[in-house]
């Protein structure tokens, strides 16, 4: 609804729901029904492979959870008394990835590439995602390893319109689903025809039958090797394995690595401990809505650092005492004392590490950003944001930001 409201005022409010169910909401206002945007996300996320699970699918699942095996998520019979579907065979809350149109009823993917089982039982085998050759040599799967059931026992590539009229498979299409795949792959056949024809009729993946790489020729490095982090504590294990040269991101954008690690070869005498952050799981992603749910936030009521024993007492710190974390970036910032938590000293991080996790936020410093929120719309519970603390960095493979680790400084709050 805010979503709405807010396309509305930008003025785009048509377009944004035009394939929507709208239906009376909070104050008689009008809003769009859940159902009809899940739907509308679904039907355009053939590769990932969201496109079989339908609302009424999935709440005929949440109705029937007790026929859902414990073990093995698997439906053992069962019919939903509201719809009359039948449930068995599939997996609890369809897994990704559960492919096809909903009709299909592809079960979902308990396990990724399992080769036990036939595609439409949730089976596979690996993606057919690198092309079919290299250097001469063939990608795709060798003779004899494919999918329980499948009518082609060798590899194949992804599916298209021009394989499957290479196999004499293109008539079981409908004719309807000629038009919409012809010229297409997969991936963008809006009617699920040719996916259909290869799970449902020859126990085939769409996605094709290949083998995994072991060199990967468009990564920095093929064949994986460590490399120390930019800020690293041990300046040994930088000269043995430094951090790549710096370089141009799709060839515009200027991304440093060697930089940034030269110039911090000596963090570790300012910041010794390796700091990680994680998650708990009485908290989600940022925490916002689940701080903001009072079961959940009289679990967890305090921001805090995971310390060693040993790293404690080097510094004077008894558990539940307030300490500051310390980062680098925070050394820069004027007055900024650094991330004020709660100490639990555990066993549980080694001597040379720390742990915080990174569900809160609403302080700042150790000040209490209460005043800021709305009225009646903060969180039960606040605490300091771990990701204020987070320093520079970036994944050349995943092309990620580093916000979950970095190199702290711990000491008990005095004053």
């Amino acid at each position: 609804m805010i979503m709405a409201q807010l396309a509305d005022k930008l003025g785009f409010g048509k377009e944004l729901v035009k394939n929507y169910k709208m239906v009376p909401g909070k104050g008689g206002m009008m809003e769009p029904e859940p159902e009809s945007i899940l739907r509308e996300i679904n039907s355009c996320v053939w590769t990932i492979g969201y496109t079989g699970q339908s609302p009424e699918r999935l709440k005929a699942h949440m109705r029937n959870m007790n026929v859902f095996d414990v073990r093995t998520l698997k439906a053992n019979g069962g019919i939903d008394k509201e719809t009359g579907y039948k449930l068995d065979g599939e997996y609890f809350g369809l897994p990704w990835p559960c492919y096809g149109t909903p009709e299909l009823r592809h079960p979902g993917t308990p396990n990724l590439y399992d080769t036990s089982k036939n595609v439409m039982d949730g089976g596979g085998n690996f993606r057919a995602n690198f092309g079919v050759e290299r250097d001469g040599q063939s990608l795709l799967a060798a003779d004899g390893s494919h999918s329980k059931g499948s009518d082609l026992t060798t590899g194949y590539p992804e599916f298209d319109h021009l394989l499957l009229k290479k196999l004499g498979w293109w008539d079981e299409l409908t004719e309807a689903e000629k038009k919409a795949a012809d010229g297409k792959n997969w991936k963008t056949d809006s009617s699920g025809g040719i996916i259909r024809v290869a799970m449902k009729n020859h126990g085939c993946h769409p996605f094709g039958n290949a083998r995994a790489r072991a060199v990967v020729w468009n990564f920095p490095d093929p064949i994986p090797k460590h490399r120390e982090p930019l800020y690293s504590t041990r300046p040994d294990l930088v000269a043995k394995y430094p951090t790549h040269d710096d370089k141009k991101v799709f060839w515009r954008l200027p991304t440093l690595f060697k930089t940034v690690q030269d110039k911090n070869i000596d963090i570790v005498k300012t910041f010794p401990l390796i700091m990680t952050s994680g998650r708990l799981v009485e908290y989600e992603g940022g925490g916002e809505e689940t701080r903001s749910n009072p079961w959940l936030a009289e679990l967890q009521q305090e921001m805090f650092v995971e310390i060693n024993p040993k790293a404690a007492n080097d510094r004077g710190i008894r558990q539940g005492d307030e300490v500051w974390v310390r980062t680098p970036p925070m050394a820069a910032v004027p007055g900024f004392k650094g991330l004020r938590v709660r100490a639990h000293v555990t066993p549980g991080v080694d001597a040379e590490t720390v742990f915080l996790p990174f569900h809160f936020s609403g302080h700042w410093g150790g000040a209490d950003l209460l005043k800021y929120y709305p009225e009646g719309a903060h969180p039960v519970v606040r605490g300091e944001a771990v990701n204020t603390g987070t320093t520079y960095g970036y994944d050349s493979v995943t092309m990620m930001q580093e916000t979950k680790t970095t190199v702290c400084q711990i000491e008990k709050v005095t004053a």
